[in-house]
């Protein structure tokens, strides 16, 4: 699955660009932006754990990060909202962080999928990644939404039970290509990409004062000048 993961990502990213990008999490120890042309990139290990990969920039809290508001341009969480206390939280700090018009990745699992099934026979085991909270692609588009971002691609993939055996997932693969065409929903995880829209508002007298101007630099004349001078 983390080549399925890393393909899809890295395809949307050099799409991307700006001048800062943010990485919320670890896929194991994989760094995810490393398709973007954004110069600078920052992994971000979630937790206080003292063991962090190579690729590891800072260690922090999804919930309270350590960025200036309206400063990063891309960020992505791979599967960060299933295992936070306060998914609603960490979606507004990454709108805070994010600049007008920047763009969010999220990576989540479909609880409407074989993983959902594998994590209500063994979640009980507290084992990952079956211990997290699963979230539907359309609950999280309706929390972006109150935060005024746009969804603007959303994509499902890997449509094969999550076995264990290499051999068996191997065999599995035609359920891929079945998948996406008749059971597009059903993947067991999905990638959405989101934009933070800025409405600039103009206020009212300033926009009475712009109609003033082009008016006045109008070549027509009124009807009652016009009139008047004919009589006289």
């Amino acid at each position: 699955m983390r080549r399925e993961v890393a393909a899809r990502v890295g395809a949307v990213l050099p799409n991307l660009f700006g001048y800062h990008a943010i990485q919320l999490g670890g896929y194991g120890d994989e760094d995810l932006l490393c398709t973007s042309r954004i110069s600078h990139r920052c992994h971000v290990q979630l937790g206080t754990g003292s063991a962090a990969p190579s690729t590891v920039d800072l260690i922090g809290d999804p919930a309270a990060l350590p960025f200036a508001a309206d400063s990063v341009d891309v960020m992505l969480l791979p599967h960060v909202l299933e295992f936070s206390a306060d998914p609603h939280q960490v979606l507004r700090e990454a709108e805070r962080v994010l600049i007008g018009e920047g763009h969010l990745l999220i990576l989540g699992f479909n609880p409407w999928s074989w993983f959902g099934l594998w994590r209500l026979l063994f979640g009980w085991r507290g084992a990952m990644p079956w211990s997290g909270r699963f979230y539907g692609l359309t609950r999280v588009k309706d929390w972006l939404k109150l935060l005024g971002f746009e969804v603007i691609d959303r994509q499902y993939f890997f449509h094969r039970p999550p076995v264990r055996s290499p051999a068996l997932s191997r065999r599995l693969g035609f359920l891929e290509h079945l998948g996406a065409w008749l059971w597009r929903g059903t993947g067991g995880a999905y990638l959405m990409v989101a934009k933070k829209r800025v409405e600039c508002l103009i206020p009212l007298r300033t926009q009475w004062r712009l109609r003033r101007r082009v008016i006045a630099a109008g070549v027509a004349e009124p009807s009652l000048r016009r009139m008047t001078g004919r009589d006289g």
